[in-house]
């Protein structure tokens, strides 16, 4: 490898040409070094790992090393140089890669572990804050808006007592509940160890096809809880949601109750006026032919009798313009209470279907 090629020793009539083949020769003395270096490396990782006190006792007796290293070179006797065989090579070459995969593995599990760490962090995170944005619309919707009294415009204490009381409970419940998961977990994983151990104990240790198997169906799993976890969040977000729709038709009700309580009553005093209009119509049309009977007596009185006296004839035209008058005056007010009883009859039918029609869209 390190023997000077012939072109390089003897010389070369063209310069350029000998340039040429020192830098190809300078390339591949560089090269060789790089693997002799890499080689060496390697050899000296498997030393320290299968007999560190020997790559100790070597790297003692190197030359220039320490304060004492010339006197000890001097003294040490040369070694004899020995190389090592291909097979040698390889088996070295093996047990640094099986070592080095077994090291990636390790990595890849810890990876593996931190990064599922880190994604049920992520979740716990999300939860918390779906749960702090639920307290916090809730808190808003009770407290802020439904507990304040609407002439102060303070907040009502007894109602903020009652839902501090009602929040504290809650979150006993859900620590109950949690404590009660924590130790029905404990004591699966306590019966898995050892059913584990008992299979350690009887020799059937699970293989890697095995484990291989049990992530992917924790896989799956923590997917489906992952799903149910984002349904549960969508549904209480739509529960949220269906409460403020109830609240704003609780209070729509509310306003047309009152207005249908108000037409009701309304309807009625319009109801009330109309009966007494009927009862003033029917009594001005029981006077009006009364009024007609009475006229027509004397209108036949008056053909019957014989000539009359001057006087008693002036009396009488006096009396029968007056009960003219007077008809003509009963017959004007009949006029305006027809007039007036077909209004308030057009006015209550009016109100009438109004008040139906409402309380059909409620």
């Amino acid at each position: 490898l390190f023997e000077p090629r012939k072109a390089f020793m003897m010389g070369s009539p063209d310069p350029d040409a000998e340039e040429l083949e020192r830098e190809k020769y300078l390339e591949e003395l560089v090269k060789n070094n790089h693997m002799l270096q890499n080689e060496m490396n390697l050899f000296e990782s498997y030393l320290q790992r299968v007999n560190p006190s020997l790559a100790a006792a070597a790297d003692d007796e190197e030359p220039g090393k320490g304060k004492k290293g010339k006197s000890t070179a001097k003294r040490t006797k040369p070694r004899t140089a020995r190389t090592l065989s291909a097979d040698e090579k390889y088996e070295v070459a093996s047990a640094e890669i099986d070592v080095l995969q077994g090291e990636i593995e390790r990595i890849r599990s810890d990876g593996e572990r931190t990064l599922d760490d880190l994604r049920a962090m992520m979740e716990e995170t999300d939860l918390r804050i779906a749960e702090t944005k639920k307290d916090t619309y809730e808190f808003k919707r009770d407290i802020v808006v439904g507990a304040e009294n609407f002439r102060t415009g303070k907040t009502v204490a007894e109602k903020m007592l009652r839902y501090m009381e009602a929040t504290a409970s809650s979150k006993d419940a859900m620590i109950e509940k949690l404590r009660l998961k924590n130790a029905t977990l404990k004591n699966q994983i306590q019966k898995m160890e050892q059913q584990l151990q008992q299979k350690e104990e009887m020799g059937e240790v699970l293989h890697v096809i095995d484990f291989d198997q049990l992530k992917i169906e924790n896989q799956q799993y923590l997917e489906k809880i992952e799903e149910r976890n984002n349904e549960l969040l969508r549904l209480k977000l739509t529960t949220g949601k269906t409460v403020q729709v109830l609240n704003n038709l609780k209070k729509k009700l509310e306003h047309l109750t009152e207005q249908s309580d108000f037409l009701r009553k309304e309807t009625d005093e319009r109801k009330e006026q109309l009966a007494n209009f009927d009862d003033g119509l029917q009594r001005v049309t029981d006077e009006k032919v009364s009024a007609e009977k009475q006229n027509k007596i004397l209108r036949h009185e008056q053909e019957d009798t014989e000539q009359p006296q001057v006087l008693d004839y002036i009396k009488l035209k006096a009396e029968v313009a007056e009960m003219e008058k007077k008809a003509g005056d009963w017959e004007r007010k009949l006029e305006i209470a027809d007039m007036e009883h077909k209004r308030l009859k057009k006015t209550s039918r009016f109100m009438t279907m109004g008040a139906m029609g409402g309380s059909g869209g409620f």
